[in-house]
């Protein structure tokens, strides 16, 4: 009962949170666009859509991570291995067909999710010393493979660059399979048990373990999923991109981070969204494409992105004592009622 009651608290919190983002992402939209009217054109809208798009993917897989307690530091370096093996493995064998490339970049984001799962789950590591220390294997490991050279464009086929851009419908790839993951992951975490088990272990592990959760097991497939997101992420930014470096992606986990947070996902674990984690990252992705525009310093850019992101903790924080405040009558009131036990043993 009082778990749910916490996740019912939480809920109406996040609710009243993503509204109020999602306006102030149309604010900033718009007031940018009186500034730079270009901004507010069809093709600056398009290529804001697929800039956010590989933000958003990994932000849905951390929120889940979140959601339980932990972290995943190690998502970009997964991401920059994956992709620096997809592009060597085009190189040395161009004629493999994209999907299978792509099948072969997930894979291996998901072993090195499991890799981290396993170590956190099973063994019970810290989260965030196990994916601060894979995030410098994996990161080292791209060097390794790579000696140091970089993978250029003339190096790779057309077909494996051309697939994250190119057009289906009237959108790039890459935002298709930015709204495919987000269906995926909110009806994992809607409607599965699966996902309603993360929220059990996030708000409360001894009482998730009090009730049968197997909480190993989720959070070993946790972050396979998470690594596995990576995977997918590190292909489609390598083609993008048309280059592979040992330096890809390097500190972007604490972009994919910040968006959770701003999106109103609780480090402290058990309350987050979906929504909130999408809308998070397109609202970063808006200030990163937004401030050129107006021709602001790029120290000012990384200024205000970290005044976003204290923002965000400080209303997190605010969030997480309201929460608290109205889960405490209830638990007060509970416990005024006296146990089946304790009535019986009453003369």
């Amino acid at each position: 009962m009082a778990l749910n009651q916490r996740l019912g608290a939480a809920a109406l919190l996040t609710r009243r949170r993503e509204p109020l983002l999602a306006a102030l992402t149309v604010a900033l939209i718009l007031l940018v666009g009186l500034r730079a009217p270009t901004f507010l054109s069809l093709q600056s809208l398009d290529n804001l859509a697929t800039d956010s798009a590989l933000t958003i993917m990994l932000a849905l897989a951390q929120m889940l991570v979140i959601v339980t307690r932990g972290i995943d530091l190690s998502v970009a370096s997964n991401l920059a291995l994956s992709g620096m093996m997809s592009a060597l493995l085009a190189m040395h064998y161009p004629q493999l067909p994209v999907g299978a490339v792509i099948a072969v970049a997930i894979v291996i984001g998901l072993g090195l999710g499991l890799v981290n799962g396993w170590l956190i789950g099973y063994l019970q590591l810290p989260p965030i010393v196990v994916t601060l220390g894979s995030m410098s294997v994996y990161r080292g490991l791209v060097f390794v493979l790579s000696g140091g050279a970089w993978v250029s464009s003339r190096n790779m086929p057309a077909d494996f660059i051309a697939f994250p851009l190119a057009r289906l419908g009237g959108f790039t790839h890459l935002v298709w399979l930015a709204a495919l993951s987000v269906a995926a992951l909110w009806f994992v975490a809607r409607h599965t048990r699966f996902g309603r088990d993360l929220y059990a272990i996030g708000n409360d592990p001894v009482a998730a373990a009090y009730v049968g959760i197997a909480s190993p097991r989720r959070l070993f497939w946790t972050y396979g999923m998470s690594g596995a997101m990576a995977g997918l992420c590190g292909y489609l930014w390598v083609a993008r991109y048309a280059v592979a470096y040992t330096e890809i992606a390097y500190g972007f986990e604490l972009t994919v981070i910040a968006a959770c947070v701003i999106g109103g996902v609780s480090i402290a674990g058990g309350v987050g969204n979906i929504s909130g984690a999408v809308l998070g990252g397109l609202f970063l992705s808006v200030i990163n494409n937004a401030l050129p525009m107006v021709r602001i310093s790029p120290f000012w850019q990384s200024a205000l992105t970290g005044l976003v992101i204290l923002s965000a903790v400080m209303i997190n924080a605010r969030g997480e004592k309201k929460r608290h405040k109205q889960i405490l009558p209830l638990h007060r009131h509970a416990s005024a009622i006296p146990s089946a036990s304790t009535a019986r043993s009453t003369p």
